[in-house]
């Protein structure tokens, strides 16, 4: 049954167990451009997989809580809008401005600006939550993104930003950054993190579908075993098991800390971009790596002379 943590059967008190499984879904994220180059490849768009990556993981987790505990598919209807929050505010708002960004922009400045989501993760958690902003938080906060700007490669060479791709990068990360505070919402209210993950891509699914080309990405996913398996994987690795993973270290991690740990995606993203595509990582990813993993240690010491409020 649903606990105040929504860990269930499943629950676990906070401290390293919550670090873990935010790591491990940040890790998964970062596996996300294995799967949209295969995509791309064979003609799908960015909002082509982000329906992909909802329509399976809402099928997948009701058909497992159907199995696994019929009681978790239930929520109050005073609630709804915590699920319309992660799921059409945040999933889908924030990959609308993320994929505008890219069409305008580059890949690594729209990465970049999609780290302001720590930011804006802190300052919500401080007004909503009362969680203190410390001066690890903010230290931390700034490795990461410097760490990132490191990773992606905008630093050292020539960025060119308008108006319009400032507010779509702002508008990225205040998306993404909505997700902590809707999940958290839902997790104050008793609901399980597999609940959670499921009313989430349910409406995300419901948004996102009449703005895609639905016959087209079944013909893509069918086209045989192979794409339908990788299909599947898609949809456990880059979504399912990362947003459950994500929404279990919530109830053990203040909001504002779990943005920051999270930050770990770009680096496993430079890792298997080395690993399996031969990017070579240069000085600075090598750089960037380091600031976002130093950083991440650092919103997790206590060290009570950083400790007092800003």
């Amino acid at each position: 049954m649903m606990d105040k943590e929504g860990g269930g059967k499943f629950g676990h008190k906070g401290g390293i167990s919550g670090i873990f499984f935010i790591l491990i879904a940040g890790a998964c994220w970062g596996s996300i451009g294995i799967f949209v180059r295969k995509f791309n490849s064979l003609g799908l768009v960015s909002m082509d997989i982000v329906a992909v990556r909802s329509v399976f993981t809402a099928v997948f987790m009701a058909a497992f809580l159907a199995v696994y505990d019929r009681s978790l598919l239930k929520i109050r209807l005073r609630d709804i809008w915590c699920f319309a929050g992660t799921g059409i505010v945040s999933m889908v708002f924030f990959n609308y401005c993320y994929f505008g960004l890219i069409r305008i922009s580059s890949l690594s400045v729209a990465a970049v600006m999609l780290y302001t989501a720590p930011a804006f993760v802190m300052l919500l958690s401080a007004v909503i939550f009362h969680e203190r902003i410390t001066a690890v938080k903010v230290a931390a906060l700034v490795l990461t993104f410097v760490g990132c700007c490191f990773v992606t490669g905008v630093v050292g060479s020539r960025v060119h930003l308008t108006g319009r791709a400032i507010l779509l990068g702002l508008g990225a990360g205040l998306g993404y950054a909505l997700y902590s505070i809707f999940g958290r919402f839902a997790l104050m209210r008793g609901y399980h993190s597999f609940t959670i993950n499921l009313y989430t891509f349910l409406f995300a699914s419901l948004a996102c579908i009449p703005l895609v080309d639905a016959g087209k990405i079944f013909t893509v996913c069918t086209s045989n075993l192979s794409m339908a398996v990788f299909s599947v994987l898609c949809g456990l690795v880059t979504t399912m098991v990362p947003y459950i993973a994500y929404n279990f270290g919530l109830a053990g991690v203040e909001t504002g800390k779990a943005a920051i740990i999270a930050s770990i995606e770009p680096v496993v993203a430079t890792l298997i971009g080395a690993a399996l595509f031969g990017e070579r990582p240069g000085v600075g990813n090598i750089i960037g790596i380091i600031l976002v993993l130093a950083a991440i240690v650092l919103c997790n010491l206590k060290i009570d002379i950083f400790t007092g409020e800003l």
